[in-house]
């Protein structure tokens, strides 16, 4: 297999490339068919998680479980606001320990695309950015701006640094044999002209410069510069094209559902449609697909950007939010991978040549000199399946679906048929139960100490706080006569409050008179109200709140957050009152964060009241704090706050992240596979809230006397929060026996034999769970779903007994379909199925058997 000339020059280039003093080898380049690594051509399949979004004691075992989804990359951006929250002070510490990140990586000996950026949307507090970037003298983001170049090539030489240090990179004998420079800078190119493309070439040059050993790419870059690859990003990339032919077809971000914003419901993205993409995508000569996410955890902290992310950043991946393996995404995928995998030599070797199998139908063949061969046959037609000729042989492909065929023969895999298990999740109680409970109010009468300033007029939020907290005070004061019409009976004043922050909390005289919120569509949003004033001198207290800072935009380090006004009292005897330009006094957060409350060290720093009353009161702007145990076992754990309005929550110190019990609107239809897909397609939660439960860590906890802190902005009751333990209900399984016709066969594939026989039934339950009964069993023509599962017409009296026996007491089992395991053929000539429903329990409370 030959390199073209274009990969030759960037092989000899990389090995001219000096690292200090000592020659490096590179054995990572490209052509335009793939990546190529010590000389070979590689599909690669990898997937996103993010090391901050998960704890370092999970990051092992989600590679691991990575690597067995059939993964070869994991691939994650870097978060230069956690990285140098100060400038020239640097955290690699904890969840931000990316060193250690790529470490294991490695040692499961997998590779690793670094996505620098250092811009990188991400739905993450101001793109990455730190704040203090914002207020560099003369600065401009992301545009060809001296004072940003300077510092973006300080970060991204400081990360580049860190990693040569270690050896991390692939021509060092790391696993790092991708790195990204810039994001998804397309459309700021169109915008912003020949600045913008001054800015592309510089960034270009100088990560180039780097000599790192291995390529870069730029995604959606349509004019990433030689020798930067342009890569695509989308929900399908199918259609996309290297701006030069010597450039392989990379998919950087294939989306596998989407991000959760307060007061919205939750995206799926069937699995059948993910993997008609991705084998769409490599059909058409695409070489390397990243899952966008594979594990997309959870946005500790102040760290969702927006605004009005969710704390749970779980993006209907194939690993949940937990950590938990979510099927059937995983399995079905993990199937795909396996499928193409059993292509890759044809793949990379060949074009393929294309043939019409009816209106809506296609076959791509690749067929390599050294004689491999792999077919996609595909069908596009949403509604119907087809059933096609090809090599003299009858398939039959459902709707919007496409056969994989790595011997242009025998279809291993079909992206529409789900033959894999599916999983039943449930929060479960953990037997913990909160004590002690205590609360104190926010002292709305203690605002006017030394930590406060006062101006003229309304100042923009992230200016005055440099985002150290969530919350800024906007406080006046006005005098009413005891004239006033409405003193004497007539109706009460109206207060207008125009607001670009996030949230907005109104208090006259130390009284909450009301709310208001924005959403995402709408940053500026009204507050409007009737307001309870007195004779004399009454105090107008604005609580303006942020959901995090804008994350994407053109130039959004220079939009506005905050009270912006018009302040304005209507029906007062003197007409409209504009109070916009009165004088103002401000302070930065609440006395609870500036005692630091949350931290079991600052817990006496105030007089908690014991919490009998709590349930009663509900106040807002109110502090509680109870104590737990740590529960057994090693499932995940979660709070239930839907008792709450809306605030943070912290453990033992530690931010939870924001909690908001905003209800879901949209539309919550049944959703088909097929067609092409987009978020408002596929929802669930309608009228529910977005989110009800928040991760907790366990390598958060001690085992006893755990500190848990919440502040609540609006009310709620607190008593009613619950640690709730995550794991698998029940277990699904429904797989089609193979057609008569079909024999067993085997395949070559770079020295590996790759088996494939009837196919098996495989359940598999959680860690810490074993199959304790079989709740359904159907070897036959059953009917429905997983949940509701129903024996139909033939049905083979053996089904319970046989997986009884097969399954109870294991953690995981697989059955074969094949008329010996259940006795007798229960209809002959008919294509029969097996349905299976086991239940989980955990292990010491399941029934007993050989493991």
């Amino acid at each position: 297999m030959g390199i073209d000339s274009v990969s030759k020059w960037v092989l000899v280039f990389c090995m001219l490339s000096v690292l200090g003093a000592q020659l490096i080898h590179c054995s990572v380049t490209y052509d335009r068919k793939a990546i190529v690594i010590n000389g070979q051509r590689r599909i690669l399949i990898s997937g996103s998680i993010h090391y901050p979004r998960s704890t370092p004691e999970m990051w092992e075992d989600l590679i691991n479980k990575a690597k067995e989804g059939g993964l070869d990359v994991i691939e994650t951006y870097v978060f230069w606001n956690v990285h140098e929250p100060s400038p020239g002070n640097y955290n690699f510490e904890g969840r931000y320990d990316l060193v250690r990140f790529m470490k294991i990586i490695q040692k499961a000996g997998l590779y690793a695309h670094l996505r620098i950026g250092p811009y990188v949307c991400a739905e993450w507090n101001f793109g990455g950015f730190p704040v203090w970037l914002k207020y560099v003298p003369g600065i401009s983001f992301r545009t060809d701006n001296g004072p940003f170049k300077m510092h973006m090539q300080r970060f991204t030489e400081k990360i580049v640094s860190l990693m040569k240090s270690e050896n991390l990179y692939e021509s060092q004998g790391g696993p790092i044999i991708l790195s990204q420079i810039e994001n998804e800078y397309g459309p700021q190119v169109k915008v912003l002209g020949p600045p913008a493309q001054n800015y592309v070439n510089w960034a270009a040059k100088m990560a180039v410069g780097l000599d790192t050993g291995v390529p870069w790419v730029m995604c959606k870059e349509e004019d990433a510069p030689d020798p930067v690859i342009n890569t695509c990003n989308g929900f399908y990339c199918d259609a996309f094209t290297p701006n030069r032919p010597y450039k392989p077809t990379i998919w950087t971000e294939a989306w596998s559902g989407w991000f959760t914003e307060f007061g919205g419901t939750i995206p799926q993205r069937p699995v059948q449609d993910l993997a008609f993409a991705v084998a769409r995508f490599i059909q058409k000569g695409g070489s390397l697909v990243n899952y966008y996410m594979y594990h997309g955890g959870t946005n500790f902290g102040r760290t969702a950007g927006g605004p009005f992310i969710s704390t749970s950043y779980d993006y209907d991946a194939p690993l949940d939010e937990y950590g938990l393996i979510q099927q059937p995404k995983y399995g079905h995928l993990k199937e795909l991978h396996r499928a193409i995998k059993l292509c890759e030599r044809a793949l990379v070797s060949a074009d393929p040549t294309v043939t019409s199998l009816g209106n809506l139908q296609q076959a791509r063949v690749f067929s390599s000199e050294t004689g491999d061969c792999a077919a996609f046959l595909a069908n596009y037609d949403t509604d119907s399946a087809a059933k096609v000729m090809f090599n003299n042989m009858h398939y039959n492909l459902p709707p919007w679906s496409i056969s994989i065929l790595p011997d242009c023969r025998n279809a291993v895999f079909n992206t529409a048929k789900v033959g894999v298990q599916t999983s039943q999740m449930e929060m479960v109680s953990s037997g913990t139960q909160l004590f002690s409970w205590e609360t104190f109010n926010e002292d709305l009468t203690s605002l006017d100490d030394s930590s406060t300033f006062t101006a003229p007029g309304l100042l923009e939020q992230i200016n005055v706080t440099r985002d150290a907290s969530d919350y800024l005070w906007y406080m006046t004061s006005v005098d009413i006569g005891s004239s006033e019409s409405f003193l004497h009976g007539g109706e009460q004043p109206t207060l207008i409050v125009q607001s670009t922050g996030h949230a907005l909390h109104v208090f006259i005289n130390g009284q909450l008179s009301g709310s208001a919120f924005g959403t995402r569509e709408n940053r500026r949003f009204t507050y409007k109200g009737k307001i309870n004033l007195h004779a004399g001198t009454n105090r107008i207290a604005l609580l303006s709140v942020a959901v995090g800072l804008p994350n994407i935009g053109g130039h959004f380090e220079t939009w506005n957050t905050g009270v912006l006004g018009p302040v304005v009292l209507h029906g007062l005897d003197r007409g409209k009152w504009d109070l916009s330009w009165a004088k103002w006094t401000y302070q930065v957060g609440l006395k609870g964060e500036t005692m630091n409350v949350v931290s079991p060290n600052g817990i006496s720093s105030v007089d908690w009241i014991q919490g009998s009353l709590i349930a009663q009161r509900q106040q807002p702007l109110t502090w509680h704090k109870a104590y737990f145990n740590a529960p057994d076992g090693d499932e995940p754990l979660a709070l239930d706050m839907s008792s709450m309005g809306k605030g943070q929550v912290w453990i033992n110190g530690q931010s939870i992240g924001r909690y908001w019990t905003a209800f879901a609107t949209g539309n919550c239809n049944e959703c088909s596979y097929a067609g092409t897909y987009r978020p408002p397609k596929c929802e669930l939660g309608c009228g529910q809230p977005t989110q009800r439960w928040y991760h907790v860590p366990r390598s958060w906890l001690k085992p006893t006397q755990n500190l848990l802190v919440l502040f609540e902005e609006l009310g709620g009751d607190p008593t009613r929060i619950s640690l709730l333990k995550r794991s698998v209900n029940s277990v699904c399984a429904d797989v089609t026996e193979y057609h008569p016709n079909i024999k067993n066969w085997q395949i070559e594939n770079y020295g590996r034999t790759e088996e494939f026989r009837k196919p098996k039934v495989h359940l598999r339950c959680g860690p810490g769970q074993s199959i304790s009964s079989i709740k359904f069993a159907s070897f036959g023509t059953p009917l429905g779903t997983c949940g509701s599962f129903q024996q139909g017409t033939c049905h083979a009296a053996t089904s319970y007994s046989t997986l009884e026996k097969k399954c109870i007491g294991k953690e995981r089992c697989s059955v074969a379909i094949s008329n010996s395991n259940f006795g007798k053929d229960p209809c002959p000539n008919v294509l029969k199925r097996l349905s299976v429903e086991a239940v989980c329990s955990s292990m010491a409370s399941s029934t007993t058997g050989p493991h």
